[in-house]
C-alpha cells in the first residue's frame, strides 16, 4: 500500500504543476507532444520508481504508418506498460467517466482520445466511427478488445468494436501481448507489487484484406493469435496449452 501511496501522492503534484502550464501551452500551439510525452514518462518514471521494470519484444515487427494496436488488459498496472512501449503517439478508445477527471480528462481530449460508453450501443458505435475517420486522417489507436480486466488474467473473448474499427480504417492491426501485469496489480485491488510486465508486439494482420461480412473470422484471428502467444497461465481455459 505504501507504494500505492507513493504514486498517488507524488503523480497527483506531478499533474497539479505541470498540466495546468501544459494543457496551455496545447491550446495556444496545438501541439499535443509535450503533453503527451510529459504525462508518459512522469507515470512510467513513477511505475518504475515503485520497482515495476517493464521489458519490451518485437518492436521490430510494428510497421511504419498507421495502425491500430490491440492489447490485452488484466490490470491497471498494463496500461502505462502498453503505452509506453509503443514508440509513437497514439490516441486510445477509453471509458467516457476518465474524461471527468479535472486535468487528466482535458489531456486526454487535447489528445485526442475518444471516449467510449460501453453500456448504449449506438453511442459505442459512434465512438468506432469517430475513430476510423481519424485513422484515415493518420492516427494511430490503441483499443482493448476485450472491454474490461480479466480478473484472473486470462484472454477473455472479445468484443467486435476493434476489429470493426480496423476493417472500417483499412488499417494493419498489431497485437499486443501484456504478461505479468496481474501479478504487478490485481485487479479490484489498490496493492503494488514490484516485479516485470513484458509487454511484445506480434506480426502485424492486415484489416484491409476482410470484408465486414468477415469480422468474426477476423476476430477469432486476432484472439487466437494473442491466446497461443500468452504465458500457459493466461491463455483462456480449453485453449491449446492453457494450464
Amino acid at each position: 500500500m505504501l507504494r500505492t501511496l507513493f504514486i498517488a501522492v507524488f503523480l497527483s503534484l506531478y499533474i497539479l504543476i505541470l498540466g495546468p502550464p501544459l494543457l496551455l501551452y496545447t491550446l495556444v500551439s496545438r501541439n499535443i507532444d509535450p503533453l503527451y510525452w510529459a504525462g508518459l514518462r512522469g507515470l512510467l518514471f513513477f511505475v518504475r520508481a515503485v520497482g515495476v521494470r517493464v521489458r519490451v519484444e518485437g518492436r521490430e515487427r510494428i510497421p511504419a504508418g498507421v495502425c491500430l494496436f490491440v492489447a490485452n488488459h488484466t490490470s491497471s498496472a498494463d496500461a502505462p506498460a502498453v503505452v509506453g512501449a509503443i514508440p509513437r503517439r497514439i490516441a486510445v478508445l477509453l471509458k467516457e467517466s476518465l474524461f471527468k477527471w479535472p486535468i487528466v480528462g482535458q489531456a486526454f481530449t487535447l489528445a485526442h482520445f475518444i471516449p467510449v460508453n460501453r453500456r448504449d450501443r449506438e453511442s459505442a458505435i459512434g465512438s468506432v466511427e469517430k475513430a476510423a475517420e481519424a485513422m484515415r486522417r493518420g492516427q494511430s489507436f490503441l483499443i482493448y478488445p476485450e472491454g474490461t480486466r480479466s480478473s484472473d488474467g486470462r484472454l477473455q473473448e472479445f468484443k467486435k468494436g476493434a476489429v470493426v474499427l480496423g476493417i472500417k480504417a483499412g488499417v494493419l492491426i498489431v497485437p499486443v501481448l501484456c504478461s505479468g501485469a496481474q501479478r504487478i496489480m490485481s485487479k479490484r485491488s489498490l496493492v503494488i507489487h514490484p516485479g516485470e510486465i513484458l509487454v511484445e508486439f506480434l506480426e502485424p494482420i492486415d484489416a484491409s484484406h476482410y470484408k465486414w461480412e468477415e469480422r468474426d473470422v477476423l476476430n477469432q484471428r486476432v484472439h487466437d493469435a494473442m491466446a497461443a502467444g500468452l504465458p500457459p497461465d493466461q491463455r483462456p481455459l480449453g485453449f491449446p496449452g492453457a494450464a
